[in-house]
């Protein structure tokens, strides 16, 4: 898969977006080599299996200016980087406790002239502030991660959509969420045709969860 059907999904990006969503194969690619944080095989496929997997939760959810999206166990920058080139009047903060993935998305960032991120090597625990919006692909199981970012979420939403956490994960969730009564769940599917997102999905957790 190219850019070009990054293009296709979001009809709508500036010349200026178009040239950052080009810039980061090259980008990964290059930084890949010296701090391996993709593997080979994603990295060949990386506007599928990072680019646009990152892009699902811009389709359930758009951010609006000057809100604020912390993106929780980064790794190589993702869902983070991709969002921020599609919402640049947007702030957000990627934190990974491991130093190495978060010096790839410094360059990457500084490469791409990215204002609108910062990065935090730290546990999410120890990351100050309050956020609209907790973003993360997968790092742990959901019980796991809400204990996580306990205490991150601001009580006054500026969307629509209640205030939470945006989960981008795959497999059978049932076990998993079966004790969050007012989770909503997004198959990826009704957004991409690629074969990929058959099992893909954005799990969306309002901050008052329990029902």
């Amino acid at each position: 898969m190219t850019v070009e059907t990054i293009f296709q999904y979001f009809p709508n990006l500036s010349e200026a977006q178009q040239t950052q969503f080009q810039q980061l194969e090259t980008l990964y690619k290059d930084w890949n080599q010296k701090i391996n944080v993709v593997s080979r095989k994603d990295i060949e496929e990386l506007y599928l299996r990072h680019v646009l997997h990152s892009l699902g939760i811009a389709k359930i959810q758009e951010f609006k200016d000057g809100s604020e999206v912390l993106d929780v166990g980064t790794g190589g920058g993702f869902p983070g980087v991709p969002l921020a080139i599609l919402f640049p009047e947007v702030h957000f903060t990627l934190v990974d406790s491991i130093g190495k993935k978060i010096k790839v998305v410094d360059e990457v960032v500084a490469g791409l002239g990215l204002e609108n991120i910062k990065t935090i090597n730290a546990r999410v625990e120890e990351v100050p502030g309050q956020f609209d919006f907790i973003v993360s692909r997968a790092v742990a199981a959901m019980p796991t991660f809400v204990h996580w970012v306990k205490g991150k979420i601001k009580k006054e939403s500026a969307h629509e959509r209640r205030n939470g956490i945006l989960y981008l994960k795959g497999g059978d969730l049932t076990e998993e969420l079966q004790n969050y009564k007012t989770v909503e769940i997004f198959d990826l599917t009704d957004y991409f045709t690629e074969d990929f997102f058959e099992t893909k999905r954005v799990v969306y957790l309002p901050l008052k969860f329990r029902g």
